[in-house]
Order: structure tokens, then sequence, then C-alpha cells
């Protein structure tokens, strides 16, 4: 196998591969993999299409869904084209360049998804603790705003990364473990001094994914305060209860977060399937999920899906 250094007149070729040791069932694992994205797909539009046609859900709180929707369907594009070409097609090739542009997506993407929750944490934080001046804190301004905001912090921290990767050069073999391109991925294949590019990465994820996860949970701590202070038990659970939803995707992005990081850091003695299952869980879960928990628990959500496909009955 030849691999290219950024010296060589071309430019280095990494090989996908997919799940080793199953290539002979590519062709079978493709059916669950193309019915998740095609199920993220169409959630996530449904939740957009509802919540720009339906007048009564023109407030805050949807417009942030929405803005979730759109990343997660960022995140799936991000994923999709290389993970059916390896599993439908065998086609394992990439250019370095074409690389870490896919890589450049899928961690901005999951970085805007945190960045997003944090958001949506704010929200609920504004809607419980100061209900009065929910509509003129969280205009559409603020929250346009609030999204560019998140947009830009993701895309500025993770650019740094493919433009550090392609100074570097690869003598190793060129095989990566996943079926798309990963940061730590593309990393452990350079033979150049990488530990700037490592710890920089490192940085963004605790700059990142920790802020935002202990903000979040600070949020929980002062709506929580915030509903204790009520006298009636209905309201409380009725207060409680709009934050629900919010709270199954925060669980359903950072759990495999965790996951992946635990098996990274104690199960290099596990199967590499494990691995990778671990990473395909962390990218395909959430657009799948997040779309279902807020049809199942937003009652105007729902109704407005079921309109949508022409299914008017009651519920």
């Amino acid at each position: 196998m030849v691999v290219w250094s950024n010296n060589d007149t071309m430019e280095p070729i990494f090989i996908l591969r997919g799940f080793p040791g199953l290539e002979y069932v590519h062709s079978w694992l493709s059916i669950p993999f193309c019915l998740a994205y095609l199920l993220a797909f169409i959630g996530n539009v449904s939740i957009l299409s509802v919540i720009w046609t339906e007048s009564s859900l023109q407030q805050p709180m949807y417009y942030f869904l929405s803005i979730l929707a759109l990343t997660d369907l960022g995140l799936s594009l991000s994923t999709l084209p290389t993970m059916l070409a390896v599993l439908c097609l065998d086609a394992r090739e990439i250019r370095a360049s074409v690389c870490y542009v896919q890589l450049f997506f899928i961690h901005t993407f999951t970085f805007l998804e945190s960045s997003v929750l944090l958001a949506m944490a704010f929200d609920r934080f504004i809607a419980i603790c100061r209900p009065l001046h929910y509509t003129t804190i969280l205009t559409n301004s603020v929250i346009g705003k609030i999204g560019l905001t998140c947009l830009l912090r993701s895309m500025g921290v993770v650019l740094p990364t493919p433009l550090l990767l392609r100074q570097y050069h690869y003598c190793h073999i060129n095989a990566l473990s996943h079926a798309f391109c990963l940061h730590q991925d593309v990393l452990k294949l350079s033979c150049s001094d990488a530990s700037i590019n490592s710890v920089y990465g490192l940085c963004v994820v605790i700059a990142t994914l920790g802020v935002d996860s202990v903000f979040i949970l600070l949020s929980y701590v002062l709506i929580l305060k915030a509903v204790l202070g009520i006298a009636s038990r209905e309201e409380q659970l009725k207060a409680l209860n709009t934050c629900v939803s919010h709270i199954c995707v925060v669980l359903i992005f950072f759990v495999p977060v965790i996951g992946v990081s635990m098996v990274h850091r104690f199960g290099k003695y596990l199967s590499p399937i494990v691995h990778i299952l671990m990473a395909d869980i962390y990218l395909l879960l959430p657009p799948l999920l997040n779309p279902v928990v807020y049809s199942v628990r937003t009652k105007q959500i729902r109704l407005g899906i079921l309109r949508k496909f022409g299914l008017r009955r009651k519920l």
C-alpha cells in the first residue's frame, strides 16, 4: 500500500475501513443504516415543516427546536456519503482534501449541537424563572444572534484542525478506523510531530462540550430551585414537564459522548467493532431520536405532523 506525504506530487489517500472483519455483510449492514438516515431525514424535515407552517408554533422554544433539527440534518449529511459508499459500493478510498472537509463538518455540527442544547437550556431557564419577560428577552433578533453565535463559535474552533492536518506527513498505514473521517483518527496516522494539534483538540472539547454541559447542568439547578419555590404541586409538575423533552435530547447527545470517551480511554483491548459502533451511535443517534422525542412529548408538534401526513385523529 502506497502512502503519500504532503511533499509528494500527489495528495495522501486514506482508506475507510467500515466494519473490519464484517466486510462480507456490508451490503446487509447498509439496510439498517439507510433506514436510520432516511428516518432521521424525514423526522427532522417534518419538524422544520411543522414549525415554519404552524402559526401557533412561532415561539422562541420552537425556533430553537428548528435550529436543532437543522443541526441534526447537517450532522447526518456529513457522514452519509462515505458511510453509504463504503457499505453499498465498497468504495473505501478518500482523498485527504475530501477527508479534511468531511471531518470539519462532522466536528462543526457536533459542537453546534452542544451549543444549541445550551441555548435551549437558557430558553427553558427564562421561560420558567422569568416567565413575564420571556418574549421580551427572547425576541426573534436575539434568537437569530444566538444561532449565529453558536454557528460561528463551532466553525471557529474547528477550522484550525484541518489546516494543521494538511501540514503533516503521513507515512504509516493509511487505514482509518471508521467509514468517515474524524480528527483523532486522521491524526494518529501522521508521522510528524502532531502534539500541537492533539493538545488543541483536547482544549476545544473541554471548551465546548465540557463548558456547555456544565452550564446546562447549572441551568437546571436554577430551574429546579425556581420550580420548588412554586406553591402548587400541579404547577410544579407543569413547569417541569416543559423541560422533559430537552432533558431527553441532552441525555441522547451527551451519554454517547461520555461512552465514546470511556471506551477510548479504558477500552483499548476491546474489539475494534465496539469502538466503531460507539462512534456510529454517537453520530447517528441524536439525529434519529431527537425528532421522535419532540414528536411524542410535544402535542403541538405531534398534531402538526399528523396533519402534514393527512392523519387528523385526536390524540
